[in-house]
């Protein structure tokens, strides 16, 4: 059943997803940001579900924007007051946002959730309600359905940090249905309830993972072990995206793998945030993010949710630590849990500090005092939000993670050129490749974000449609904007004219700075980003597949527009004499 639209942009869909179970899936068609800040290019979908057993449960709710529909369509599934649990997921308001309309409805509810969870609730609808507070192993019973036949006992798995400090997977042996909110996501919208074409929503889940999931992989993982710990699951209900069914072991294994990958060796950069302060948790996860496009591990840490001792070994085994500006009058609890912060700080550690922008902050000067009192060396530049975050804050944000991160994986990246055979790297060397500048814009106004990069790994792929491949090394800022169904523009350069932009792009720009500063630019010639007015030709492409490489992305564009500024001249050619670096 298929609800019609409540606008152009909304929509609602209900469908049976297993013995007495029902998904309310609230399609968000354009939606074109989310989190980080980082580009929808399919929209999202916010996922709730219905468990009837002898009592019924319903898990998580959905976005507020949705509060004019979603609400009728729950009353045509069942009478608010006959749903005898809420189990949430997690508060993050685009699952939890109906909540409070619930309680409204059905004040006698009980809700179901982490300790965490409930005490970050309590702050969000403002009223009291019935509750009980989960972990892992324990259960609620909802008995049998009399139609089916058919014991729907929840068994909880505590999930921390996937992606909020109180995220709770439920299982239900009933139906083996395994409900994980973010976890296993990703920002997908179609009509289609299940995974049935892995093909178009790879990419997605990828992206989605590497924004989310990625600078938490070791919390990843803990969670696949207790998940192995279960019968057989035959659909994973995700909060975001198609339910995965059709081909959920692939899903499971790209999460063991990526996470496996993520997680090898013992350094780490710890980046802390303050969850439901601010914009704490999303500028924290840009920085993160950053860091793990470098090859560098990372964990986040959430300072208002970490029990003492694990923050202790968290912060104290950590070769770097990203902290943000707290309240200028934090609470006892997180006022000790800054205390157990400083304490664990000490020498040999990088420190960075950003601001939460969460209203009543401690000056960030101030902060950063405090945290490199020890004689720590300062990870980056402080990172001052001075206005409402937007995309270029994020965009800083990020690409000071990476430079972090680079710093921090330097030494293994000087072992791996000098690891490569000196004949094979002096052959190596001998390909040689065109000189091209790479140019990206994404948003406008304040939510502009734009990038730039030289290339030389560039190579026509395809004829019908006119396709080329561009290697993008994987901590490349640009990398952000060229995600599928994204769009750049392959500028080619002149080889009696180029050294000018050659020498400007190829310099090392701090994070955030504009890279086109001095530039003469063409914004309006083609689609996906500047044209340079000094390049030879220019092509406009569109991201059509990418192929993961142990340290670059293997980008596949189909070629929609180009010309030429001179037929008669030769494009800049690439002779390196060793085939370690560029």
């Amino acid at each position: 059943m298929v609800v019609a639209p409540s606008a152009p942009k909304l929509s609602l869909q209900c469908e049976a997803i297993g013995p007495d179970t029902t998904t309310l899936r609230s399609l968000d068609w354009d939606r074109s940001r989310f989190d980080i800040e980082f580009g929808l290019r399919n929209g999202t979908t916010y996922n709730a579900f219905l468990i009837r057993g002898e009592r019924t449960a319903l898990v998580d709710t959905s976005h507020a924007k949705f509060r004019e529909t979603w609400i009728p369509l729950l009353k045509e599934q069942i009478d608010p007051t006959a749903i005898d649990v809420l189990i949430v997921s997690h508060t993050e308001p685009d699952h939890s946002g109906l909540i409070g309309d619930l309680l409204d409805l059905n004040p006698d509810i009980e809700i179901v959730g982490s300790k965490v969870a409930l005490q970050f609730l309590k702050d969000q609808v403002h009223r009291p309600f019935q509750s009980r507070a989960v972990k892992s192993g324990e259960e609620l019973d909802l008995g049998i359905n009399p139609d089916s036949g058919v014991q729907h006992r929840i068994e909880f798995l505590s999930a921390p940090n996937l992606h909020w400090p109180d995220t709770i997977f439920s299982f239900d042996h009933g139906s083996g249905i395994l409900f994980t909110c973010d976890a296993f996501g990703l920002h997908y919208c179609s009509d289609e309830v299940f995974d049935r074409d892995p093909g178009a929503i790879a990419p997605d889940f990828r992206f989605y993972y590497d924004c989310l999931m990625g600078p938490n992989a070791r919390s990843v993982l803990q969670a696949l072990k207790r998940m192995d710990g279960l019968p057989e699951i035959n659909t994973i209900a995700v909060g975001h995206g198609p339910l995965l069914r059709d081909h959920l072991s692939h899903w499971i294994e790209d999460y063991r793998e990526w996470s496996g990958q993520r997680s090898k060796g013992e350094r780490y950069a710890a980046v802390c945030y303050l969850s439901q302060y601010g914009y704490s948790d999303r500028i924290s996860q840009a920085i993160a993010h950053g860091i793990g496009k470098a090859g560098a591990q990372v964990q986040l840490v959430d300072l208002r949710a970490t029990d003492a001792q694990e923050l202790t070994a968290l912060i104290g085994d950590a070769q770097a630590v990203v902290v943000p500006t707290w309240p200028a009058e934090p609470d006892s609890d997180l006022q000790t849990s800054i205390g157990t912060l400083l304490a664990g700080l000490h020498p040999k550690q990088l420190v960075g500090v950003y601001d939460a922008f969460g209203g009543n902050d401690e000056p960030i000067d101030a902060v950063a005092a405090q945290i490199t009192q020890q004689g720590q060396k300062q990870a980056f530049s402080p990172l001052r939000i001075k206005q409402l975050p937007q995309g270029s804050d994020y965009q800083r944000c990020e690409e000071s993670g990476t430079d972090l991160g680079q710093f921090l994986t330097k030494e293994k990246t000087i072992a791996a050129m000098k690891s490569l055979d000196g004949d094979l790297d002096k052959a190596l060397g001998r390909i040689s490749g065109g000189l091209y500048v790479v140019t990206a814009s994404q948003g406008e106004a304040d939510s502009l974000r734009r990038s730039a990069m030289v290339a030389s790994w560039v190579s026509q792929a395809s004829f019908s449609p006119p396709g080329l491949t561009v290697a993008v090394a994987k901590d490349r800022a640009i990398e952000a904007l060229m995600q599928v169904g994204d769009r750049f523009v392959l500028n080619v350069l002149r080889q009696d004219n180029h050294q000018t932009l050659l020498r400007h792009f190829l310099k090392r720009f701090p994070p955030g700075a504009d890279r086109f500063a001095g530039i003469n630019t063409l914004d309006d010639v083609a689609k996906g980003g500047p044209v340079l007015s000094d390049a030879l030709a220019f092509l406009s492409c569109r991201v059509e597949q990418r192929l993961e490489g142990p340290d670059h992305w293997i980008i596949y564009a189909v070629v929609e527009q180009g010309n030429v500024a001179d037929a008669e001249a030769a494009t800049a050619v690439h002779h390196r004499k060793v085939g370690n670096h560029y």
